[in-house]
């Protein structure tokens, strides 16, 4: 069978766990790694592969995945599907994602490519569990609930303010879908705390919730990368009332984000060109394995 060739675009924390799912994967081989410095320094781990600053560099890829931030993913998207090649990222900024989605689709349609958005852990994968739930109950609330542990994409928001070294968001779940951001930061020499706080708290990722910033010596002396989340629905199915649906997960934040990513670059080969997010796509599509054994191992 051929094998899937991925690129692997950035290698931060989702980057190196990204790897680890295609080097565990059967069905996909790992093209090359796409960093600014073009180099495997400080990661003796990549000793085998190619590591590049530019995609074109890699020969034939068949899905990129972006393990950037956010913020850089439209651009690396536009950039990537023109050249027929399908990308699929981890976006975050839940309120962007219709636009990024309208913004891509054209673009990949054009170039007969495919690319799979907003396919971290949440949204992502939870983004298939409510709405599993609400089809189970189509009348009544969700709660998403995260944490607690640390947020990626806060924290990677927080570390790009002017003045700040490092920074670590922590969100705390108070129920009922409504959280409270701890974000520790270390300064550059010269920086006014007072700035930075409020920078960080006027940021779109913090300034609709409860943020309090504190400045520490040493972020990596609290960093732990675990998190989690708690979904819960009541509602009704048909018309019985006081249906209770409930999925928790407790997960290494970054890996869980690496899979996922793999399992939607996998997707990516079976879907028509355009754009899309996981609720759109058949789970059966990320999965490895062929579908009768599926079937007859999950129904």
């Amino acid at each position: 069978m051929k094998k899937i060739r991925i690129a692997i675009v950035g290698y931060g924390n989702i980057g190196k766990y990204a790897l680890q799912a295609v080097e565990a994967a059967t069905d996909m081989v790992c093209a090359g790694i796409v960093r600014r410095s073009g180099s495997a320094e400080g990661c003796p781990e990549l000793n085998g592969y190619k590591v590049v600053r530019d995609i074109t560099e890699l020969g034939k890829v068949d899905v990129a995945i972006l393990a950037t931030p956010s913020r850089k993913v439209e651009e690396n998207a536009l950039r990537y599907l023109p050249m027929g090649i399908n990308t699929v990222d981890s976006f975050d900024i839940h309120s962007q994602i219709w636009d990024l989605r309208e913004t891509l689709a054209p673009v990949a349609q054009k170039s007969g490519a495919v690319s799979i958005i907003s396919a971290g852990w949440d949204p992502g994968s939870d983004s298939v569990v409510r709405a599993l739930m609400q089809g189970l109950a189509p009348k009544g609330v969700s709660y998403t609930n995260f944490g607690p542990g640390r947020s990626m994409g806060h924290s990677v928001a927080a570390k790009a303010i002017p003045g700040v070294r490092d920074a670590l968001s922590m969100t705390i779940p108070l129920g009922t879908g409504i959280h409270r951001r701890m974000v520790y930061v270390e300064l550059e020499a010269g920086a006014d705390f007072a700035q930075v706080a409020a920078a960080i708290k006027a940021d779109p990722y913090f300034a609709s919730d409860e943020t309090h910033v504190t400045a520490v010596e040493s972020v990596d002396a609290l960093n732990d990368v675990g998190h989690g989340v708690n979904l819960v629905r009541k509602g009704v199915s048909g018309s019985t009332h006081n249906q209770m649906l409930e999925f928790n997960m407790r997960i290494n934040n970054p890996a869980l984000t690496g899979q996922v990513l793999v399992m939607v670059a996998r997707a990516s080969m079976k879907q028509k060109p355009g754009c899309y997010t996981m609720i759109e796509i058949p789970v059966i599509a990320m999965l490895e394995g062929d579908k009768a054994s599926l079937i007859r191992h999950l129904v």
